[in-house]
Protein backbone atom coordinates (compact mmCIF):
# COMPACT_ATOMS: atom_id res chain seq x y z
CA UNK A 1 0.00 0.00 0.00
CA UNK A 2 2.55 2.23 0.64
CA UNK A 3 4.20 1.69 -2.49
CA UNK A 4 1.42 3.03 -3.98
CA UNK A 5 0.68 6.08 -1.73
CA UNK A 6 3.77 7.57 -1.76
CA UNK A 7 4.42 8.32 -5.07
CA UNK A 8 0.71 9.10 -5.75
CA UNK A 9 0.93 12.20 -2.96
CA UNK A 10 4.31 12.85 -4.20
CA UNK A 11 2.98 12.91 -7.93
CA UNK A 12 0.18 15.31 -6.64
CA UNK A 13 1.86 16.94 -5.17
CA UNK A 14 4.40 18.17 -7.97
CA UNK A 15 1.89 18.27 -10.52
CA UNK A 16 -0.25 20.86 -7.83
CA UNK A 17 3.45 23.14 -7.42
CA UNK A 18 3.36 22.93 -11.24
CA UNK A 19 -0.32 23.52 -11.64
CA UNK A 20 0.38 27.12 -9.98
CA UNK A 21 1.54 28.48 -12.56
CA UNK A 22 -1.06 27.39 -15.13
CA UNK A 23 -3.22 29.14 -12.15
CA UNK A 24 -1.21 32.82 -11.92
CA UNK A 25 -1.41 32.82 -15.85
CA UNK A 26 -5.28 31.99 -16.05
CA UNK A 27 -5.89 34.84 -13.51
CA UNK A 28 -4.05 37.62 -14.82
CA UNK A 29 -5.58 36.84 -18.09
CA UNK A 30 -9.28 36.75 -16.63
CA UNK A 31 -8.85 39.95 -14.45
CA UNK A 32 -9.36 41.24 -18.18
CA UNK A 33 -12.65 40.02 -18.88
CA UNK A 34 -16.04 41.39 -16.77
CA UNK A 35 -17.10 39.95 -13.56
CA UNK A 36 -19.36 37.65 -15.24
CA UNK A 37 -17.13 36.28 -17.49
CA UNK A 38 -14.02 35.51 -15.27
CA UNK A 39 -15.07 32.53 -13.51
CA UNK A 40 -15.64 31.27 -16.92
CA UNK A 41 -12.76 31.92 -18.49
CA UNK A 42 -10.98 30.04 -15.59
CA UNK A 43 -13.57 27.13 -15.50
CA UNK A 44 -12.59 26.41 -19.39
CA UNK A 45 -8.78 27.09 -18.67
CA UNK A 46 -8.29 24.79 -16.10
CA UNK A 47 -11.08 22.52 -17.60
CA UNK A 48 -9.21 22.15 -20.59
CA UNK A 49 -6.01 21.91 -19.14
CA UNK A 50 -7.22 18.42 -17.78
CA UNK A 51 -8.97 17.54 -21.09
CA UNK A 52 -5.42 17.57 -22.71
CA UNK A 53 -3.53 16.03 -20.23
CA UNK A 54 -5.65 13.12 -19.80
CA UNK A 55 -5.33 13.39 -23.66
CA UNK A 56 -1.60 13.65 -23.39
CA UNK A 57 -1.52 10.37 -21.03
CA UNK A 58 -3.59 8.33 -23.61
CA UNK A 59 -0.67 9.51 -26.28
CA UNK A 60 2.12 8.31 -23.97
CA UNK A 61 4.28 6.40 -26.86
CA UNK A 62 4.03 9.66 -28.80
CA UNK A 63 5.17 11.50 -25.62
CA UNK A 64 7.88 10.05 -25.07
CA UNK A 65 8.79 10.30 -28.47
CA UNK A 66 9.16 14.15 -28.01
CA UNK A 67 12.45 13.58 -26.19
CA UNK A 68 13.79 12.62 -29.76
CA UNK A 69 16.38 15.04 -31.82
CA UNK A 70 14.64 16.17 -34.21
CA UNK A 71 17.52 18.21 -35.79
CA UNK A 72 21.04 19.87 -34.53
CA UNK A 73 22.22 23.40 -34.55
CA UNK A 74 25.77 23.58 -33.55
CA UNK A 75 26.41 21.92 -30.33
CA UNK A 76 22.51 21.84 -29.45
CA UNK A 77 20.40 18.93 -30.23
CA UNK A 78 17.04 20.15 -30.82
CA UNK A 79 13.83 17.72 -29.79
CA UNK A 80 9.41 18.31 -29.96
CA UNK A 81 9.50 18.57 -26.44
CA UNK A 82 12.44 21.80 -26.43
CA UNK A 83 10.68 23.08 -29.65
CA UNK A 84 7.66 23.44 -27.35
CA UNK A 85 9.50 24.04 -24.38
CA UNK A 86 10.96 27.33 -26.22
CA UNK A 87 7.85 28.41 -28.22
CA UNK A 88 6.14 28.19 -24.49
CA UNK A 89 8.52 30.23 -22.92
CA UNK A 90 9.02 32.91 -25.35
CA UNK A 91 5.23 33.30 -25.47
CA UNK A 92 5.16 33.47 -21.49
CA UNK A 93 7.65 36.05 -21.20
CA UNK A 94 5.93 38.34 -24.27
CA UNK A 95 3.00 38.01 -22.46
CA UNK A 96 4.43 38.60 -18.67
CA UNK A 97 6.34 41.78 -20.35
CA UNK A 98 3.70 43.45 -22.53
CA UNK A 99 1.53 42.97 -19.11
CA UNK A 100 3.84 44.67 -16.81
CA UNK A 101 4.58 47.46 -18.88
CA UNK A 102 0.47 48.17 -19.73
CA UNK A 103 0.66 48.27 -16.01
CA UNK A 104 3.73 50.55 -15.52
CA UNK A 105 4.27 52.59 -18.29
CA UNK A 106 1.46 52.84 -20.93
CA UNK A 107 -0.96 55.37 -19.06
CA UNK A 108 1.92 57.39 -17.61
CA UNK A 109 1.11 60.52 -19.67
CA UNK A 110 -2.16 60.17 -20.85
CA UNK A 111 -5.49 59.18 -19.31
CA UNK A 112 -5.98 54.98 -18.65
CA UNK A 113 -8.65 53.97 -21.46
CA UNK A 114 -9.85 50.55 -20.77
CA UNK A 115 -9.56 48.07 -23.33
CA UNK A 116 -12.31 45.52 -24.37
CA UNK A 117 -10.92 41.94 -24.49
CA UNK A 118 -12.01 39.16 -26.38
CA UNK A 119 -12.78 35.72 -24.57
CA UNK A 120 -12.50 33.58 -26.86
CA UNK A 121 -8.71 34.97 -27.86
CA UNK A 122 -7.94 35.21 -24.33
CA UNK A 123 -9.24 31.58 -24.19
CA UNK A 124 -6.59 30.78 -27.14
CA UNK A 125 -4.11 31.86 -25.22
CA UNK A 126 -5.29 30.08 -21.78
CA UNK A 127 -4.94 26.56 -24.06
CA UNK A 128 -1.56 27.54 -25.90
CA UNK A 129 -0.24 27.60 -22.13
CA UNK A 130 -2.37 24.76 -21.34
CA UNK A 131 -0.67 22.71 -24.01
CA UNK A 132 3.66 23.59 -23.16
CA UNK A 133 2.21 23.26 -19.11
CA UNK A 134 0.23 20.03 -20.04
CA UNK A 135 3.49 18.37 -21.59
CA UNK A 136 5.88 19.64 -19.17
CA UNK A 137 3.60 18.09 -16.30
CA UNK A 138 2.97 14.71 -18.17
CA UNK A 139 6.70 14.33 -19.38
CA UNK A 140 7.64 14.79 -15.48
CA UNK A 141 4.67 12.43 -14.41
CA UNK A 142 6.18 9.61 -16.37
CA UNK A 143 9.63 10.13 -15.17
CA UNK A 144 8.44 9.52 -11.77
CA UNK A 145 5.53 6.74 -11.93
CA UNK A 146 5.31 4.02 -14.56
CA UNK A 147 1.88 2.81 -13.16
CA UNK A 148 -0.52 4.49 -15.72
CA UNK A 149 -3.51 4.79 -13.48
CA UNK A 150 -1.52 6.58 -10.93
CA UNK A 151 -0.55 8.83 -13.51
CA UNK A 152 -4.24 9.35 -14.09
CA UNK A 153 -5.25 9.81 -10.69
CA UNK A 154 -2.79 12.68 -9.89
CA UNK A 155 -3.75 14.42 -13.20
CA UNK A 156 -7.61 14.87 -11.69
CA UNK A 157 -6.78 15.10 -8.16
CA UNK A 158 -4.71 18.22 -9.57
CA UNK A 159 -7.20 19.80 -11.49
CA UNK A 160 -9.50 19.46 -9.21
CA UNK A 161 -7.51 21.40 -6.40
CA UNK A 162 -6.59 23.57 -9.55
CA UNK A 163 -10.37 24.40 -9.70
CA UNK A 164 -10.92 25.29 -5.44
CA UNK A 165 -7.98 27.51 -5.82
CA UNK A 166 -8.21 29.25 -8.91
CA UNK A 167 -10.86 32.01 -7.86
CA UNK A 168 -9.37 32.85 -4.21
CA UNK A 169 -6.04 32.97 -6.09
CA UNK A 170 -7.75 35.51 -8.64
CA UNK A 171 -9.21 37.59 -6.46
CA UNK A 172 -6.37 37.52 -3.98
CA UNK A 173 -4.08 38.58 -7.04
CA UNK A 174 -6.98 41.66 -8.08
CA UNK A 175 -7.36 43.03 -4.73
CA UNK A 176 -3.38 43.47 -4.49
CA UNK A 177 -1.88 44.95 -7.18
CA UNK A 178 1.75 44.77 -6.09
CA UNK A 179 1.10 40.84 -5.94
CA UNK A 180 -0.18 41.11 -9.69
CA UNK A 181 3.59 42.34 -10.48
CA UNK A 182 5.22 40.32 -8.80
CA UNK A 183 2.97 37.28 -9.99
CA UNK A 184 3.78 38.37 -13.54
CA UNK A 185 7.75 38.35 -13.05
CA UNK A 186 6.83 35.03 -11.96
CA UNK A 187 5.88 33.90 -15.24
CA UNK A 188 8.37 35.56 -16.84
CA UNK A 189 10.98 33.76 -14.65
CA UNK A 190 8.78 30.52 -15.54
CA UNK A 191 9.45 31.64 -18.93
CA UNK A 192 13.36 32.15 -18.75
CA UNK A 193 12.92 28.34 -16.99
CA UNK A 194 11.47 27.06 -20.14
CA UNK A 195 13.70 28.49 -22.67
CA UNK A 196 16.54 27.89 -21.09
CA UNK A 197 15.08 23.84 -20.61
CA UNK A 198 14.30 24.12 -24.77
CA UNK A 199 18.42 25.01 -24.88
CA UNK A 200 19.37 22.23 -22.64
CA UNK A 201 19.96 24.22 -19.73
CA UNK A 202 18.15 22.88 -17.06
CA UNK A 203 17.30 25.39 -13.79
CA UNK A 204 16.42 23.55 -11.05
CA UNK A 205 12.83 24.14 -10.09
CA UNK A 206 13.39 24.08 -6.45
CA UNK A 207 15.50 27.02 -7.15
CA UNK A 208 12.98 28.79 -9.13
CA UNK A 209 9.88 27.80 -6.74
CA UNK A 210 11.89 28.57 -3.26
CA UNK A 211 12.94 32.45 -4.93
CA UNK A 212 9.33 32.60 -5.84
CA UNK A 213 8.44 31.58 -1.89
CA UNK A 214 11.14 34.36 -0.62
CA UNK A 215 9.68 36.90 -2.92
CA UNK A 216 5.90 36.64 -2.09
CA UNK A 217 7.21 36.29 2.08
CA UNK A 218 8.70 39.46 1.30
CA UNK A 219 5.93 41.42 -0.54
CA UNK A 220 3.55 39.82 2.53
CA UNK A 221 5.83 41.68 5.18
CA UNK A 222 6.32 44.69 3.46
CA UNK A 223 2.23 44.85 2.78
CA UNK A 224 1.98 44.28 6.68
CA UNK A 225 4.51 47.30 7.20
CA UNK A 226 2.43 49.86 5.12
CA UNK A 227 -0.70 48.95 6.59
CA UNK A 228 0.71 49.30 10.25
CA UNK A 229 2.00 53.04 9.14
CA UNK A 230 -1.31 53.65 8.16
CA UNK A 231 -3.34 52.95 11.15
Amino acid sequence: MTEIIIPLLSLIALEVILGIDNIIFISILADKLPEQQRGKLRFWGIGLALVIRLALLSLISWILKLDQTLFTLGDIDFSGKGLILIIGGLFLIYKSTKEIYDKTEQHKDGPIVPKVHSFNKLLSEVILLDLVFSIDSIITAVGMVKELWIMYTAVIVTVIIMLVAAKPISEFIREHPSFKILALCFLMMIGVALLAEGFHFEIPKGYIYFSMAFAFLVDIIQMKTVKQKQT
